[in-house]
């Protein structure tokens, strides 16, 4: 059953992508190989209303080899599924040799220590200002960061590093369209990337890239800890002008479930 921590501000009614990418990455986890393997991208279709109602989640598995394992995940309410996810094992190995060329990216870290999740605020950075608790004062088109300890995703289950940077990746959706009429889109989607497992609990996303037309929106941030990058989340997005979000509830507080 969804908490009240999961609930969007969109609806009264309506999960937040960040419990609904969670609690898919919890199901789809359950197909691990294990030690040796990274879940290399997480792939979330957002096509229906997820509802503050009981969550049945169902997953299989597609593939298993040596070096890959592919599961697929769904999640059912009132008979139908309202969402579905897909997470692809890759085994890890070494580095080939070599340089390959790479964009220089410079990260904000906070140095306030996000220790507590049950209590932490989200702080948030746009351009070269310096980091803040309410990000609802700032508009304006800067690139925005976020940066989060978010609190456990089922309550008495552990919270595992996979499971916090899939919460984590819905959250690409305010720091890509957060502007200086606030956010005007809904994501469709998400897609998570990962070289390797969070090191620790606090994760960053840092606006990379927006492309946009006609209302439909492309967006892609970087996601990172201390230690540096981890991968990349991309969303797909609609214009949603007509229920502007102030402060997306995903902004300060994580999916809770019970």
């Amino acid at each position: 059953m969804p908490s009240q921590l999961a609930v969007s501000r969109w609806s009264p009614n309506q999960l937040h992508g960040v419990a609904v990418c969670g609690l898919l990455a919890t199901e789809a986890e359950k197909h691990s190989p294990g030690a040796g393997f990274v879940p290399a991208k997480f792939t979330v279709d957002l096509f229906q209303q997820v509802c503050a109602e009981p969550i049945e989640l169902r997953s299989a598995v597609v593939r298993t080899g040596n070096r890959i394992k592919v599961a697929d995940a769904w999640l059912v309410q009132q008979g139908r599924t309202r969402a579905r996810a897909s997470v692809t094992f890759l085994a890890a190995t070494e580095d080939p040799p070599g340089t390959v060329w790479r964009p220089p990216h410079t990260l904000p870290v906070p140095d306030q220590r996000l220790d507590h999740p049950e209590g932490a605020t989200p702080l948030f950075k746009s351009g070269d200002a310096d980091w803040i608790t309410d990000f609802a004062t700032v508009r304006d088109a800067e690139r925005k960061v976020a940066w989060h300890n978010l609190p456990t995703l089922v309550a008495g289950a552990p919270f595992s590093p996979f499971q916090r940077a899939a919460a984590i990746g819905d959250l690409t959706n305010l720091v890509c369209h957060w502007g200086s009429h606030g956010v005007g889109y809904i994501n469709a989607d998400m897609t998570l990337t990962l070289s390797r497992l969070p090191a620790g609990p606090e994760l960053g996303l840092q606006a990379l890239d927006h492309v946009a037309d006609a209302g439909v929106a492309v967006s892609t941030a970087s996601l990172y800890d201390r230690a540096g990058r981890l991968g990349t989340c991309m969303i797909t997005a609609i214009a949603n002008d007509r229920r502007r979000s102030v402060a997306p509830r995903g902004a300060t507080v994580a999916a809770a479930a019970e």
